[in-house]
């Protein structure tokens, strides 16, 4: 098992409720934004590059999610995640659909180049394309096992001095030496759109609360994984699961989630 204060790093959060500036996609915006406030953090979308400079100085972590890109949302997530570098914020990169086309996955790979991560969350498929040009998505769903992607994130991991986190059935967080595996979560995750997005998001709550990346990948998928295995305790259909589990995420207790979290170091 892994040695972390996962009572503490809640309780801190949901003491501090820290401000977390999603540049999201349109399909998840609103149950990203739930998924915070019902942990214990605060969300604020903005995506106009008008403002996002300014937001991001409000904040303590930027997720940046490439699930619905544009050439005007590009320009906003490279002008907040270099004033989040400035500032020494957090920066968590979603690539949601990178292998499926061409400019998606250059946008994952420039943003990668350019900016300096905390983490980057994705599934095996998103992880690989980091590297390969045939490497192939279904859409933004994986056709690989987290497994497979586990050497390639490694890689990833130590080129970048980043975080690769790979969710999957088990969720894979490495640094480039160190992996942890976390057995927490529900097949039920896979029925409701937006699930991983919203992971990457407690991963950022977390992370603005400790500067261990790492800790943090791992805190925020064990979390949200025990949230899906309770709301998967009390329902066995998609629709009446989704609002389970945020109940879940606002339920869970400091030492439940101290006692019920999965993580294995190796």
């Amino acid at each position: 098992m892994v040695n972390y204060d996962l009572k503490s790093l809640l309780e801190e959060l949901r003491e501090k409720r820290p401000l977390v500036h999603n540049i999201t996609n349109y399909v998840v915006m609103n149950f990203t934004a739930n998924t915070l406030l019902a942990m214990g953090a605060s969300p604020v979308m903005a995506h106009a590059v008008d403002e996002v400079e300014e937001m991001v100085s409000l904040a303590e972590a930027l997720v940046i999610n490439i699930g619905t890109l544009s050439k005007q949302w590009i320009e906003s997530m490279f002008t907040a995640g270099k004033r989040a570098n400035e500032i020494g914020l957090p920066v968590i990169l979603d690539p949601v659909g990178s292998g499926a086309t061409s400019f998606r996955t250059e946008t994952f790979r420039s943003l990668v180049k350019e900016l300096t991560l905390s983490v980057v969350r994705g599934n095996a498929s998103e992880i690989l394309s980091i590297g390969s040009d045939y490497v192939r998505t279904r859409g933004v769903e994986t056709v690989h096992g987290a497994e497979e992607a586990l050497e390639t994130a490694r890689t990833a991991a130590k080129e970048i001095d980043s975080v690769a986190a790979i969710t999957g059935p088990v969720d894979l967080v490495t640094d480039g030496a160190r992996v942890i595996r976390c057995y927490n979560g529900h097949p039920l995750l896979g029925y409701v759109t937006g699930t991983g997005c919203a992971a990457t998001a407690v991963i950022a709550a977390f992370n603005s609360i400790t500067s261990d990346s790492l800790e943090a990948a791992a805190a925020g998928l064990a979390f949200f994984g025990l949230a899906g295995e309770i709301a998967g305790a009390r329902t066995n259909s998609p629709g009446s699961f989704l609002v389970a589990l945020l109940d879940a995420l606002y339920q869970i207790t400091p030492e439940e989630f101290q006692e019920k979290a999965r993580l294995e170091e190796g």
